[in-house]
């Protein structure tokens, strides 16, 4: 494999492409490879319970011919071959992705890839190192060494790809994109985005003691390249292992994915060169922060000034009062709620704001300097003239099957997915390195300079059986 040394220019280069991926003509992705028989794609689908339940079905509905399903939980396995079974009689089951590789790595071309996320960066290298087109959903990957591996890996087998934040295709957010590369709000000056999450078990030591594992669930598999540890009821499978350090990327890896997407994208932003996170409340050792506010410096690039990007996160509807933004640059949307959204996203400019009140982007409002209110982004007076320069989606899960096809990248394939999940994981290691501690990032090199504590998270050291390179 080629070095995983990314220049900023490099990322500048690249991420500018992908942002306006829809409407550039990439040469065909599969290199010749036939995708099953009679052109259809043979698609495996790794997790099948949760989102994966509706990433398979999805990839049924786009025309995959689904050959295999894998999943740890026969519940789940279960429950979808009684959906798939009539439409597809041959149908393969699997509850480990490593033995479905080996045994029809020449009948499938596709996979969907919908498991927690310690097991992405594994099932990710794994298909593409087969050259099997990859649809993982988000963040990607548990580490920045996982990243950097799916990425080259995308990019040298030159196949189709597609992250799971399915806001990427509302023409909503690619009209915010658009609007703010326009200009007008003026250069971008602050990135404020906040969330509702957790909404699991966080902010805690590990249970003691041990419960029976369900008849269903194969144990071992599930915790996968972790380290083993007693099953207890309600603090991992089915839905609750987001919190933990082992098994997820918390708040930042459940939701910025989807709620900084359209501003990293229309604010170009690449590596940040300082991540801290400035206040949380208590840490522990095996479990990410109920709230915390983490603070990401981004330096000049493509012709835009320096701007700093705050995340903050927190449930408002616990007894825990999460962190938020400052009253001075909210205080409209304030007025126009009567209370701050639960989430949101936020761009100062030097000329206005832009405020998307949803997770995924699709809505957007402006407001000029002088302005008292709030005015959505497709009636602002300002945005009428902004011409369209993205192209429009057919749908998320179709621009992933349009690029096995044809070529279309799609709009978050990983070639840009995957610097908007490192920018998010590195929130992650701010988190886990400390309050109050600055981590330098020199992100061609991927490691802080001056806290070597920080170097330690950027890949993990996974089970004999595990790894990923």
């Amino acid at each position: 494999m080629r070095s995983l040394h990314v220049s900023r220019r490099g990322f500048l280069k690249s991420s500018t492409l992908a942002i306006g991926a829809a409407t550039v003509a990439f040469p065909y992705v599969s290199r010749g490879r036939v995708l099953g028989a009679n052109g259809r794609v043979n698609v495996a689908c790794i997790g099948v319970g949760g989102k994966g339940d509706s990433d398979s079905t999805d990839a049924s509905e786009c025309g995959g011919n689904i050959v295999a399903l894998c999943d740890v939980d026969k519940g789940a396995l279960a429950s979808k071959v009684k959906e798939f079974a009539p439409k597809f009689p041959d149908l393969k089951l699997y509850r480990d992705y490593r033995k479905m590789f080996d045994e029809m790595g020449d009948g499938i071309d596709a996979v969907t890839i919908s498991i927690p996320d310690h097991h992405h960066g594994g099932a990710a290298v794994r298909a593409l190192t087969l050259g099997k087109h990859c649809f993982c959903q988000k963040p990607l990957c548990q580490t920045v060494h996982e990243i950097r591996l799916v990425r080259q890996l995308a990019k040298d087998k030159g196949v189709a790809t597609q992250m799971g934040n399915q806001g990427s295709a509302a023409d909503g957010l690619r009209r915010g994109i658009e609007v703010i590369q326009a200009g007008v709000i003026g250069n971008p000056l602050e990135l404020h985005v906040w969330c509702n999450r957790p909404i699991w078990p966080t902010g805690m030591n590990r249970p003691a003691g041990e419960d029976p594992i369900p008849a269903d669930l194969d144990w071992d598999l599930w915790i996968g390249p972790a380290q083993p540890r007693p099953f207890k009821e309600g603090f991992y499978h089915p839905n609750h292992w987001r919190g933990w350090f082992d098994f997820g990327t918390g708040a930042l890896g459940d939701m910025a994915c989807h709620t900084v997407n359209m501003p990293f994208r229309a604010l170009k932003l690449g590596y940040p060169n300082v991540v801290e996170c400035e206040l949380s409340s208590r840490m522990y050792s095996e479990s990410f922060p109920i709230t915390s506010r983490i603070r990401f410096d981004f330096p000049e690039r493509d012709g835009l000034p320096p701007v700093k990007f705050w995340w903050y996160d927190g449930n408002p509807n616990i007894d825990f009062k999460p962190l938020r933004p400052d009253a001075e640059p909210v205080h409209e949307i304030v007025g126009m709620y009567g209370k701050l959204p639960t989430s949101g996203a936020l761009i100062v400019g030097e000329k206005g704001k832009v405020f998307s009140p949803d997770d995924y982007g699709t809505e957007f409002f402006v407001l000029l300097n002088g302005e008292e209110n709030y005015v959505s982004g497709a009636k602002h007076e300002a945005c009428k003239a902004v011409p369209q320069t993205i192209a429009r989606s057919p749908g998320h899960m179709q621009e992933w099957f349009r690029m096995m096809k044809d070529g279309t990248p799609s709009y978050s394939n990983f070639g840009i997915a995957s610097y908007l999940a490192e920018v998010i994981l590195l929130g992650c290691i701010a988190q886990r390195v400390g309050e109050g501690s600055r981590m330098e990032w020199d992100g061609p090199n991927t490691r802080s300079p001056n806290l070597a504590s920080a170097n330690e998270f950027v890949k993990r050291d996974n089970r004999a059986g595990w790894e990923v390179g």
